[in-house]
């Protein structure tokens, strides 16, 4: 049986030639560490391009350079959260590893975070207080408070009631169309996958992936537009 040796060389390896130039490992090898860096790179310009195109829309929106500066990372950490949240369940193993009961019932170890209704109450229970909380601080509580007890007339009075109303649908349409288009879609795919389990749930998840990241899209910006009308004052 013939030994192993170490191979030990100081000088890199030609691997070949380009219009008579020897091309060695290590050349190849830093073209491609250029263009990891140069993807990076062209990654990190766009992605500032887009932080700073998002900040100047939520200042145009809110007309307030210093309140969107401070409201920023939230609406952009709901976007992201919301965004992952929809497309990891795509991941090999969410919502196929796991365990059957007695009764035959599977029980995936992971699911997709938005087909459960905690989640998306959470989430709608922290922007709802967000908003509460930014047209106050805004327009102080006397007057925030007017958009809801306003006792200068009748047709007042009952436009503060269904604002009221309104307010609290929030929780209600925020939670449930979130969870309904996520749960949906993943329903779906899953009547897909057990009728046509070969080629048609590719382009199915790809439109959900878009779906998904509409949704998020959505919640971010209802958020954003319900505190442009919480420090609006009433009129």
């Amino acid at each position: 049986m013939p030994e192993t040796s170490i191979h030990i060389s100081l000088a890199a390896e030609k691997i070949g030639t380009f219009f008579g130039v020897p091309i060695t490992n290590t050349i190849l090898m830093s073209f491609v560490v250029f263009a990891i860096l140069g993807t990076l790179t062209r990654m990190q310009t766009l992605i500032e391009t887009l932080f700073v195109g998002i900040l100047d829309y939520m200042t145009e929106t809110l007309e307030d350079a210093n309140l969107a500066r401070k409201l920023f990372p939230l609406i952009l950490t709901i976007f992201l959260f919301i965004f992952t949240a929809n497309i990891i369940e795509f991941t090999p193993g969410i919502g196929s590893i796991g365990w059957t009961h007695g009764d035959g019932e599977f029980i995936p170890l992971l699911r997709s975070m938005n087909t459960d209704m905690n989640t998306t109450l959470a989430l709608t229970i922290i922007a709802f207080v967000v908003i509460e909380v930014v047209g106050v601080a805004t327009l102080g509580f006397l007057r925030y408070g007017k958009k809801f007890v306003n006792l200068s007339s009748v047709l007042g009075f009952m436009v503060g009631i269904i604002e009221l109303f309104s307010e609290v649908a929030r929780l209600v349409s925020y939670s449930f169309r979130l969870f309904g288009n996520i749960f949906a879609g993943e329903v779906m795919i899953l009547v897909i996958q057990h009728f046509v389990p070969m080629v048609l749930p590719v382009p199915i998840m790809l439109f959900e992936v878009f779906v998904g990241f509409i949704q998020a899209a959505i919640f971010a910006l209802l958020t954003l537009f319900f505190v442009k009308i919480a420090i609006t004052e009433a009129h």
